[in-house]
């Protein structure tokens, strides 16, 4: 949860611009702005991932006119997500976006944080004290299709599914986003499958509209084998001419893989960095992850 929330919502003025807490609609904006960079955002990523923490995402405005972003999740008392750092293009080389990140980045406290840097940004991010760790790249394509049936172990996300999904969520990332993770699982227009071997969940995955096309993130599994029926049963879920977007860490030899077998192709790349010392988590079941906006 959140260190004094209620502190976070008291306007920080630097200058002329003033940093507050955003509201979903305000944060709207700064959702338009990642489309316009081409970071491709779900239709609805913003809708599921602002109740996380709701103090955790922050815009600075010059009267009625917002012109920076950031968000700092916390998702739990020692880690946090930073994202979506962005100054409007027309009001950039101000050191607007620095006076963002000063009042904002105090939100996190004493967590690690971790985010995802265009390489252009890396420089700036380790004066301010992350290291590098891996690169991200993104696979974008129309897959190739099988035709194959699915094998029985390929289920559709249902409600009775959700407690055992979540606990295997929270394998694969650093912290418990139980309540994220029941959101994105049943949020309009998302395609959730699981993979359940003998009786237990052995991976889950989901595929979700965006800007253009279709995301899949996250996509965990035990093995290869179980990523590829996976990626198999949410790409049949979506219009064939579609394009499908998805973010495999450096790292996973296998999905890179995976992606490359369907025909799709790297067309950009980020590096995964953080301030200190990361909570365990089963990286080599991560085949895609989530978002590189929020974890």
């Amino acid at each position: 949860m959140p260190q004094n929330p209620a502190a976070h919502h008291i306007p920080v003025t630097t200058g002329e611009l003033t940093v507050t807490a955003a509201t979903l609609d305000d944060w709207q904006h700064v959702v338009q702005w990642a489309a316009d960079e081409e970071w491709n955002p779900g239709l609805d990523d913003a809708a599921r991932f602002h109740p996380t923490d709701p103090a955790g995402f922050f815009v600075g405005r010059r009267g009625d006119t917002t012109l920076s972003s950031l968000s700092i999740v916390n998702y739990s008392a020692q880690y946090a997500f930073l994202g979506y750092y962005l100054v409007h293009p027309d009001h950039r080389g101000r050191g607007l976006g620095l006076a963002t990140w000063r009042a904002a980045f105090p939100h996190a406290g004493a967590r690690t944080v971790g985010l995802d840097a265009v390489p252009a940004q890396q420089a700036t991010y380790r004066r301010a004290g992350f290291t590098p760790v891996y690169d991200t790249l993104r696979y974008r394509g129309r897959p190739t299709r099988t035709g194959t049936p699915a094998p029985p172990e390929i289920v559709a996300v249902t409600d009775a599914h959700l407690g055992a999904l979540t606990g295997y969520d929270r394998r694969c990332f650093p912290a418990d986003r139980s309540a994220f993770v029941h959101r994105w699982l049943t949020a309009p227009g998302h395609t959730a499958r699981a993979y359940v071997h003998d009786g237990a969940i052995a991976g889950y995955g989901v595929i979700r509209p965006a800007r253009t096309g279709h995301r899949i993130g996250p996509l965990f599994a035990d093995t290869p084998q179980a990523a590829e029926a996976l990626f198999d049963a949410l790409t049949a879920a979506v219009d064939p001419a579609a394009e499908v977007f998805l973010d495999v860490p450096g790292p996973r030899h296998a999905a890179h893989a995976l992606a490359t077998a369907h025909d799709l192709t790297p067309r950009s790349h980020t590096v995964r960095m953080y301030t200190g010392q990361v909570p365990p988590a089963d990286h080599h079941r991560t085949f895609a992850v989530t978002s590189l906006e929020l974890g």
